[in-house]
């Protein structure tokens, strides 16, 4: 049923598709409809970052922006879940059509633009949800906030989040919001991750429980950039970072239908890229901080590859929408 469910979503829009499948998860996730798409969850435990994970398979940020659907992710095996990216304000991202599917790869160019309710609704529904695993919250600023004033966002956001959340995700690496990733460099980063840095510390305080930040980079990064920025994650303690963000590059694609739609590409296009900057990185910080494997990640032995490359975690988001809930399993199973 699965199976043919997926086809079916997969002929249509692909936003259509995307929103059709988050309404109908939210309204049956509490309901006897979930059997589904239910499986059990396999029991691997991991602890990174002082956070115990079910299994080391989880489900990437973009796909549940709201965390409209934590019960129905975590039904189908994800050892943990993150939602958003969330930004202060509400805000309908960029303007549509801003998904497109390249089937031929198992690819997918996003242009999204952070399109979310903002960071109160999302916490809502943090708040009302079941799981008893890990929930990570991946933060971004608002579109209209200038690029000198980003802190103020994320700072917004991590406040509001704090409380709710296992990990907090700081994304700077989409492509897709003008200017942010030029916060992954330089003194920008180091400004940026030292005021993150303090009120996580304070906050720590506030509400007695230490909760992990992570940092998520993007994938199109030279050799220089990768150390600069494995030395600034150190120099300012940040807990654990999550590589990759999807690519502008379209090399992978060239010719395809589609290829040449602006955004970030993802998919199984990505893995080698990926892997090869989960490596690069691993070594730049000495497994001083863990990194979460994402980008292509299509198979057990592309879980595999990453996890020997310097992952602790890996995360899932393409290819869970061409193969569906099966991948989990398998992976999980292989690891």
């Amino acid at each position: 049923m699965q199976s043919i469910a997926q086809k079916i979503l997969l002929a249509c829009e692909p936003e259509k598709s995307h929103d059709f499948t988050i309404n109908w998860l939210h309204k049956t996730q509490h309901t006897p409809l979930k059997w589904l798409y239910s499986t059990p969850t396999i029991k691997k435990p991991v602890t990174v970052s002082g956070i115990t994970f079910d299994n080391p398979v989880g489900l990437a940020a973009g796909l549940d922006k709201n965390g409209e659907c934590i019960d129905a992710f975590a039904a189908m095996g994800f050892g943990f879940v993150e939602v958003g990216t969330v930004t202060p304000r509400p805000q309908p991202g960029n303007p549509k059509p801003r998904l497109f599917r390249i089937s031929e790869k198992e690819a997918i160019i996003n242009r999204m633009g952070f399109n979310n309710k903002g960071v109160d609704y999302l916490v809502e529904q943090v708040k009302r949800s079941h799981f008893k695993g890990a929930i990570g919250i991946n933060i971004g600023k608002n579109k209209d906030t200038e690029e000198s004033k980003a802190l103020d966002d994320y700072l917004i956001c991590l406040n509001k989040v704090y409380p709710y959340a296992s990990y907090v995700t700081v994304n700077i690496s989409s492509p897709n919001t003008p200017g942010l990733r030029n916060l992954q460099y330089g003194d920008a980063l180091d400004s940026l991750l030292h005021g993150l840095k303090a009120a996580q510390e304070s906050l720590c305080q506030t509400h007695g429980k230490y909760v992990p930040l992570f940092i998520k980079i993007a994938p199109d990064l030279s050799d220089a950039e990768i150390e600069s920025i494995a030395a600034s994650l150190l120099k300012n303690k940040m807990d654990g970072v999550i590589a990759t963000n999807t690519t502008l590059s379209r090399d992978a694609v060239k010719g395809l239908p589609h290829a040449d739609e602006a955004g970030g590409l993802s998919g199984s296009v990505m893995t080698q890229m990926s892997l090869d900057v989960t490596r690069k990185l691993s070594k730049a910080l000495d497994r001083e901080i863990p990194i979460i494997g994402v980008g292509g990640i299509d198979s057990p032995q592309a879980a595999q590859d990453r996890l020997q490359a310097g992952a602790s975690l890996v995360q899932v988001y393409s290819a869970f929408i061409y193969q569906g809930p099966a991948l989990i399993r398998s992976i999980v199973k292989s690891i």
